[in-house]
C-alpha cells in the first residue's frame, strides 16, 4: 500500500534558501515558484470511473478532512503537513484520491477502474454498488455537497456519430442532452493521432473526444457526465479532459451561488430606491425638516452599506468563477454534435442571463450608494447654507448690540465728564468757602461759577487722553 503523496514538497514561506551564485532568495520565491505545480492534472487510464464530490469548507478546517482522509485503508500515516500544499493526491490499492481544497470548496475525486456493468450501451448502469471507497466515507466528507459529478470516460470510434449519440442516449436515459466534440480546431499532429487515420497516417481534424451530459441531479445525487474517446487515448489527455470537465461543472455551481443572494437584495434595493427619491422630493420641495431627512438618509445608507459588505465577496467571486466557467469552455475547443447544442451553448444560454442578473445586482447596489452618496452631499450642503445663514443673522445682531452700546457708552461718559466736573467744582466751592471764612477777600461762588469751564474742559480732556492710550493699547 503507497502511502500519500502530494504534488509539491511543502516550503515555508519564512525559509530562505542560499546558492552559490545567487543573493539570497525572497522568502516566498520557492512558495510563488511551485505554484504552478501545486493541482497536477491526474494520469487517467481508460475506460475509467470518476465519482467527484466538492463540498463547501467553511467552518471545516484542514484536520478535519485530513482526519477523514486517514480513514482510508492504510493512510492512517497521513500528516496534516502533507496537505499544507492544498494538494494531495492517494494511491491506494486499485483506486486513487484525490484531494485539493480551494478558498471556498474542498474537492475530492475518486478515480477507478470502469466498472464491468457499466460499458457503453447499457441502459443507465448502477455506478455507486461499484464505488471504490466505502459509501458511508463518501457521506461523512466533512462539509456541504455543492457538487457531485459521475465521470465515466469510455473508449469508443467517434466515426459513426448516429450510433454513438445512440448509445449515449441508452447509457444516460432518455433525457436532453448536451454534447460536444472536443478539440476540434487547431490540432497537432500528434495530438490527432489517436483519430481516424489516413493513408499517411494521421487523424483528421474531427476532435479528439465526445463529451455528453444532462446538467441534471439524479435520485442518487450525483450528476453523470460521459466522455467517450478513441483507443489510444494518452492517460495524460484523459487527465486534462476529465480536470476541465469537473472544474467547469463545480465552477459553474460556485459562480451561481451569486445569483439567490441578488434575488434576495432585489425587494431591498427596490425599496431603497423608492425611499431614496422620496428623500429626494422632499429635499427639493422643502417639505420636511433637515433633522427628519438627515435620520431618514443616515438609516438608508446604513442599511444600503450593510448589503454591499455582506455582499461584495459574493459577487467579485461570482465574476471570478464565471471567467474560469469561460476560459474552460474555451479549453474545450468544443463543436457541435448533429441534433444536440453545445456545453458552451448551454451555458450561454442558461448561465449567462444569471450571471447577468447578478452582474446587474451589484452595479444596481454601487449605483444606489453613489446616490445616497450624493443626496447626503446636497441635504448637507443645505444644512451648511442654512447655517451660515443663521450665522450672518447672529453676526448682523451682534452688530447692532456693539452699536447701541457704543451709544450708550457715550451717553454715559457724558453724564460721567458731568458728574466729575460737578464734584470737581463742589471741591472748588467748598475750598473757597474755607478761604473765606479763613479771612481772605474772595466769593467763592463767583470762583467757583467761573471755574466751571475749566474744570469741564479738563476733565472732557483727560477722557479723551485715556480713550487715545487705550487705542494704541489694542
Amino acid at each position: 500500500m503507497q502511502s500519500a503523496t502530494s504534488s509539491q514538497e511543502f516550503v515555508g514561506l519564512n525559509s530562505v534558501q542560499t546558492h552559490g551564485f545567487l543573493p539570497l532568495d525572497d522568502p516566498h520565491r520557492m512558495a510563488l515558484h511551485n505554484e504552478v505545480h501545486a493541482r497536477p492534472p491526474a494520469r487517467i487510464r481508460l475506460p475509467a470511473l470518476i465519482t467527484f464530490l466538492a463540498v463547501l469548507n467553511q467552518g471545516v478546517s484542514r484536520q478535519q478532512e485530513c482526519d477523514h482522509l486517514s480513514e482510508l485503508p492504510g493512510q492512517a500515516p497521513l500528516k496534516i503537513e502533507q496537505m499544507q500544499g492544498n494538494f494531495v493526491r492517494l494511491r491506494l490499492n486499485g483506486f486513487s484520491v484525490k484531494w485539493e481544497r480551494h478558498t471556498e470548496f474542498t474537492s475530492y475525486a475518486i478515480v477507478q477502474p470502469m466498472p464491468a456493468q457499466a460499458v457503453l450501451g447499457i441502459a443507465e448502469p448502477d455506478l455507486l454498488s461499484a464505488l471504490a471507497v466505502p459509501a458511508d466515507w463518501l457521506a461523512r466528507i466533512p462539509g456541504r455537497t455543492v457538487a457531485a459529478v459521475q465521470l465515466t470516460m469510455l473508449t469508443a470510434p467517434l466515426d459513426d456519430a448516429t450510433s454513438l449519440m445512440a448509445q449515449a442516449i441508452t447509457w444516460l436515459g432518455e433525457r436532453s442532452l448536451v454534447a460536444s466534440l472536443m478539440g476540434s480546431n487547431a490540432l497537432s499532429a500528434n495530438e490527432l493521432r489517436p483519430q481516424t487515420p489516413d493513408r499517411h497516417g494521421y487523424g483528421h481534424p474531427i476532435g479528439h473526444s465526445w463529451a455528453v451530459t444532462q446538467f441534471q441531479v439524479r435520485a442518487d445525487g450525483f450528476e453523470r457526465m460521459l466522455v467517450i474517446a478513441p483507443e489510444g487515448t494518452s492517460q495524460t489527455r484523459a487527465g486534462r479532459i476529465a480536470g476541465r470537465l469537473l472544474e467547469l461543472e463545480t465552477y459553474r455551481l460556485m459562480a451561481l451561488r451569486g445569483l439567490p443572494v441578488a434575488k434576495t437584495l432585489g425587494p431591498m434595493l427596490a425599496k431603497a430606491e423608492a425611499d431614496l427619491v422620496q428623500i429626494t422630493a422632499q429635499l427639493e420641495n422643502k417639505s420636511a425638516s433637515d433633522q427628519e431627512l438627515l435620520d431618514t438618509l443616515v438609516s438608508l445608507a446604513v442599511s444600503v452599506e450593510r448589503a454591499t459588505a455582506e455582499n461584495v465577496y459574493r459577487f467579485s467571486a461570482t465574476q471570478a468563477y464565471y471567467a474560469l466557467v469561460n476560459q474552460r469552455i474555451k479549453e474545450l475547443r468544443e463543436k457541435a454534435i448533429p441534433g444536440t447544442q453545445t456545453i458552451g451553448e448551454f451555458m450561454q444560454r442558461r448561465l449567462s442571463p444569471a450571471m447577468a442578473t447578478v452582474a446587474a445586482t451589484e452595479q444596481r447596489l454601487i449605483s444606489l450608494s453613489e446616490r445616497v452618496a450624493r443626496t447626503s452631499d446636497l441635504l448637507r450642503t443645505r444644512v451648511d447654507i442654512v447655517t451660515e445663514v443663521q450665522n450672518q443673522q447672529l453676526l448682523e445682531k451682534l452688530t447692532r448690540g456693539q452699536e447701541l452700546q457704543l451709544r450708550l457708552q457715550s451717553t454715559v461718559e457724558g453724564l460721567s465728564i458731568a458728574a466729575i466736573s460737578y464734584y470737581v467744582i463742589s471741591l472748588l466751592l467748598y475750598g473757597g468757602k474755607a478761604l473765606k471764612a479763613a479771612g481772605l477777600p474772595i466769593n467763592p461762588e463767583m470762583v467757583a461759577g467761573a471755574l466751571v469751564p475749566v474744570v469741564l474742559w479738563t476733565v472732557w480732556r483727560t477722557t479723551q487722553k485715556i480713550h487715545a492710550k487705550l487705542k494704541v493699547a489694542h
